[in-house]
């Protein structure tokens, strides 16, 4: 069965919105908090596992101990760019939270999906963050005990990406100091 969306001419007929236009619905009640907007397009964001929240939690936990000071950690925030305001799962952004107190950031340093069932999504998004110009995306699959980091924006994706494994140390190169290794992101072994 074909996906609705994957039929060209309904695709050309879907409603795209600004990011303005967005604030604005979600501002007089018209949008729910379960949705973000990617490239133009509103998207229901989807159901978070156990495992999932295990994965965020924990990658919180170690953004939290090392980040240094100057930049704040923040989960599931809205980021606004360009034609879309993504919410990933963790991001570091530098400031404090007054300063988004009009706004929302315009950039990050980091940003990072915990993709369970939502691969597909989250890689495309990659390609939203390095158009933004945001120097780094990890990408943590859990189930393949592994994360995905992503260098080098350009205006049509990352020129860099590295797999990293459990062995593995996952090193944040656009904010010093910010290590650790994969294994302690993800869930223990069964």
């Amino acid at each position: 069965m074909t996906s609705l969306l994957e039929l060209p001419d309904v695709r050309e007929r879907v409603h795209r919105m600004s990011v303005e236009d967005y604030h604005r619905a979600g501002e007089t009640g018209l949008l729910s908090e379960e949705v973000e907007l990617l490239r133009g397009i509103v998207v229901t964001k989807m159901a978070k596992s156990p495992l999932h929240e295990l994965v965020a939690q924990k990658l919180m936990e170690r953004l939290l101990a090392q980040v240094p000071k100057g930049f704040s950690v923040r989960p599931e925030r809205p980021l606004t760019l360009r034609d879309s305001e993504p919410e990933p799962d963790v991001s570091v952004v530098r400031g404090k939270p007054d300063d988004w107190a009009a706004a929302h950031p315009s950039t990050a340093h980091l940003v990072v999906e915990v993709a369970i069932t939502s691969a597909a999504l989250d890689e495309s998004k990659g390609e939203i963050y390095a158009e933004a110009g945001i120097p780094e995306y990890w990408l943590v699959r859990p189930e393949h005990r592994a994360v995905d980091v992503y260098h080098e924006p350009t205006r049509d994706g990352y020129l860099s990406k590295r797999t990293l494994t459990d062995g593995a140390t996952l090193r944040c190169l656009s904010i010093s100091g910010v290590e650790f290794p994969v294994a302690d992101t993800l869930s223990a072994r069964p």
